[in-house]
């Protein structure tokens, strides 16, 4: 697989699936869903210009240290964490990049999601603040909440109707907006769920993620995991 993929016989969507597969990982298990990475870091301009590297999000660094001005967050909480028992590892992150609570965040317009998210929440829908109800607005949560690093499922690469409200549940509004959360807010340079799937999946193929995609496998997949590389790139987790 690996040799198909570096001939460019297969695409990085496909070596990916390939990748999760061979990782253990599931859509049958949502505790170890998928993984796929944010590719993109421009969610605000009217044209997504795949030619500018630009617009594309660092894929050698965790998606939690992206931002700047958080390095030193994890860094003093690796450096300064201690625990009086010895059980517990030094760590970055107290969350992690894949979750379950994280695929139902994404999947909640979707069944049989929205029902988990449900039992979840015990028995109602989380306050729509909390909901993911815009692409841009996630994009900014990632960059300004260093709690949340969450990575991409493979749904954002081929499945629109996740970003739609086609079962019309009432997902409540935003506190400051009164906006009502109902289909996902796409970027300015989406027309349509489709037209954001389909542009999307053309920056996962595109030149710039071909060369640099074994960076963000080197992280999830590789010998960045554990050990020194791990605390080296700022990616260990708890």
């Amino acid at each position: 697989v690996l040799q198909k993929w570096v001939n460019r016989e297969i695409s990085n969507f496909d070596y990916l699936i390939q990748l999760n597969t061979m990782a253990g990982r599931t859509y049958n298990d949502l505790a170890q869903y998928p993984v796929f990475p944010w590719i993109l870091q421009d969610y605000t301009s009217e044209e997504l210009d795949l030619n500018n590297p630009a617009v594309f999000r660092d894929l050698s660094k965790p998606i939690g240290v992206l931002e700047y001005s958080v390095l030193y967050v994890f860094f003093f909480r690796y450096e300064n964490f201690e625990d009086p028992l010895g059980i517990i590892d030094k760590f970055h992150y107290g969350t992690h990049y894949s979750n379950a609570a994280g695929v139902m965040h994404y999947l909640i317009r979707v069944e049989p999601f929205t029902t988990l998210h449900i039992q979840l929440q015990s028995g109602r829908f989380d306050c729509a603040d909390r909901q993911f109800h815009s692409i841009p607005a996630t994009w900014q949560a990632l960059m300004d909440n260093p709690n949340d690093v969450k990575e991409l499922i493979p749904e954002f690469f081929y499945f629109p109707e996740f970003l739609e409200n086609q079962n019309g549940f009432n997902l409540g509004q935003l506190q400051i907006s009164k906006d009502v959360v109902n289909d996902v807010v796409l970027p300015k340079w989406a027309h349509s769920p489709e037209d954001f799937i389909y542009k999307h999946r053309k920056a996962l193929e595109s030149e710039y993620v071909s060369a640099h995609l074994h960076e963000w496998i080197d992280l999830i997949f590789g010998y960045k995991q554990r050990g020194p590389a791990a605390v080296e790139a700022l990616n260990v987790f708890y």
